[in-house]
């Protein structure tokens, strides 16, 4: 599946139409270039689930937790670029996270990747020509 996010103006409507096809899975690695929109998207996505609290890169913290407003669904988000060794994400218990059935959106993957679950999703951002955003899940 391809969505196409033409300018930051049009994210919003291509974060309804990811949210639309998440279906039951819930683990997501998004894949990119620094820079890329990986956030950014993410945050759209978290908007349009109903998130209401400040969403930010979780750089520093590895990990930011998300409440869906007037729900009891939780998100959690990801970031493992400045992850240096495999212990550090078995320390901090990531299989409590990926396996909570709770939705994870996971910036830099390619650094844990053997630890990613069965039936991760993989969405690769690319940027395109005149600065379009092309999302490509796998």
């Amino acid at each position: 599946m391809e969505i196409i996010i033409h300018d930051i103006e049009h994210i919003r409507d291509a974060a309804r139409e990811f949210v639309q096809a998440i279906g039951q899975h819930t683990v997501f690695a998004f894949y990119g270039k620094m820079g890329a929109g990986k956030t950014t998207f993410i945050k759209a996505v978290c908007e349009e689930l109903g998130v209401t609290e400040v969403i930010t890169s979780p750089t520093f913290a590895i990990v930011n937790e998300y409440q869906v407003s007037n729900d009891a669904t939780v998100i959690y988000h990801f970031d493992f670029y400045r992850i240096k060794k495999l212990e550090e994400v078995y320390d901090m218990g990531y299989e409590d996270y990926f396996y909570s059935g709770s939705l994870c959106f996971i910036e830099w993957p390619e650094l844990i990747e053997e630890l990613l679950p069965e039936g991760t999703v993989r969405v690769t951002i690319e940027e395109q020509e005149e600065g379009r955003r092309l999302k490509i899940e796998n």
